[in-house]
Formats: structure tokens, sequence, C-alpha cells
């Protein structure tokens, strides 16, 4: 691999680093490959490592690159399509649920989540943890916030712990009638245990889903739900098949 020395350029220069990286990705790297150490590659461009790591940075950011624990920075496949469920009937746990239980714990929310769901600041909810895996990859991890008063009769006794109580909790949140879903997406950092479920560095990008359940004129149940950034595009609606593709630069129209 050769220098590269980058043109005088008006952007700013991890910008255009970004964007000579981009091309050299698509002519000299296929999927999968590692790329070289940060030293090599910053020398190759003749750029800061700083520099370097906020181009890197970008185009993790845009799904071209992965940073993988004990194997380094490879070259990504394309975004796979991940359904984020618009039916307006389903509760968690739903038969065609995508989603796996793993746990449910009784601990008190944070205080955002308790203002959500309008409980005391110091009441306990049920939280469910879930996982979704897809092309044998995990995808996403959800923590679901449900007050007892949403799942009245359930019982310890039926089921103690574990799997078996997030599943009993998610089959007492189906007697509800449901009135509705509010659902909101933004792009965040991976927390350090959700980059561990996912198979992310901590500070990986994420998007993160965040749905409200409607039951009874409140919210019966939050779920916050974290996506790999790198390699899901979430789709909407029925099919979720429109797909528009863009170079390394898009130009407006």
């Amino acid at each position: 691999m050769g220098t590269t020395q980058l043109e005088s350029v008006p952007e700013p220069k991890y910008w255009h680093l970004r964007t000579v990286l981009s091309e050299a990705l698509d002519s000299e790297f296929s999927v999968g490959e590692i790329l070289p150490n940060e030293r090599d590659l910053a020398a190759r461009f003749g750029v800061a490592r700083a520099t370097l790591r906020q181009a890197l940075e970008q185009l993790e950011l845009e799904g071209r690159l992965q940073r993988r624990r004990g194997v380094g920075t490879t070259v990504a496949p394309p975004r796979m399509g991940v359904a984020v469920g618009t039916d307006q009937d389903a509760w968690p746990g739903a038969a065609g649920d995508a989603w796996q239980p793993a746990d449910c714990t009784l601990v008190v929310p944070p205080a955002a989540v308790a203002t959500a769901l309008e409980t005391g600041a110091e009441e306990p909810v049920h939280v469910v943890r879930r996982s979704r895996v897809s092309h044998g990859q995990p995808v996403a991890a959800e923590l679901l916030y449900i007050p007892a008063a949403s799942v009245p009769e359930l019982t310890a006794i039926d089921a103690p712990s574990g799997a078996s109580r997030a599943r009993a909790v998610l089959r007492e949140l189906q007697h509800l009638e449901l009135e509705g879903q509010d659902r909101a997406v933004e792009l965040g950092s991976a927390r350090a245990d959700d980059a561990k479920e996912l198979d992310r560095l901590p500070g990986a990008p994420v998007l993160v889903v965040t749905t409200r359940f409607l039951a009874d004129g409140r919210t019966a149940a939050l779920s916050v739900a974290t996506y790999r950034a790198d390699t899901c595009r979430l789709t909407f609606g029925d099919t979720g098949g429109v797909e528009i593709h863009h170079g390394p630069e898009r130009q407006a129209s």
C-alpha cells in the first residue's frame, strides 16, 4: 500500500479523508477484510491519528466499517433490513414477535422511565430483557418496562425468575386491550451492557427505538430497544421494501 497525500480542500480534513477512505474501500478491499492498523493508515494519508479516527468513526456510523473485539476494523457488509413492527394491535410477545425473552427483574427504573410510566419515583416495575437475532447475528437488545398495575395477576409462584418470568409477564400483558403505540427513533451510543450483548465496543453508534404502549388511557409499557447502527437498516410498514442506495457523495436536488 503506497502513500497518498490528501489534497488541500475547504472542507474539514477528516471529512475529506472519509471520502478518500470510502473510495479506497470500494476499490481495494472486500467485505470482511481487515484494514491496516491506524499507524499505517495515518502514514499512508499523511494525517494525524486523531484525524484518522474521526474519519473511521464517521465511516462506522455510515455502516461502511465495523470494529470488532479481538479482530480490528473490517469492511462491513451492506446493512440488513430489520423490520420494526407497526402493528398497532400487537403487544410485545404476541405471535410472530421476533424477540427472545432472556430475563425479568423487579427494579426501580430510571427517572425518565418512571415519568413516562407515571409511576412513583421509587416504585419498582418489571423489566423484561429481550434480544433479537437476524442471520445468526445479534442485532438488537431491548429493555421492556412494565408497571405492576399492567400485570396485576402475575404471581411469583407461576414464574419465579429468569426467562420463564419474562414470558409470564408478557402473557399477562396480553390481557389488556391495546389502544395504540407511539414510537420514536434516535441515534445513540452503545452503553457497556448493550455493547457486550451486541458484540460491539462501548460508544459504538446504535439506533435507539423507544415505543410507548397505551392501554386504559395510560402508558401500560415502555420499550427501549437498541439496534446496531452498523449492520441494521430499520424498516417500517408492511413490506419495508423502500430502499435507496447512495454513493459516497449524495447530490442534493
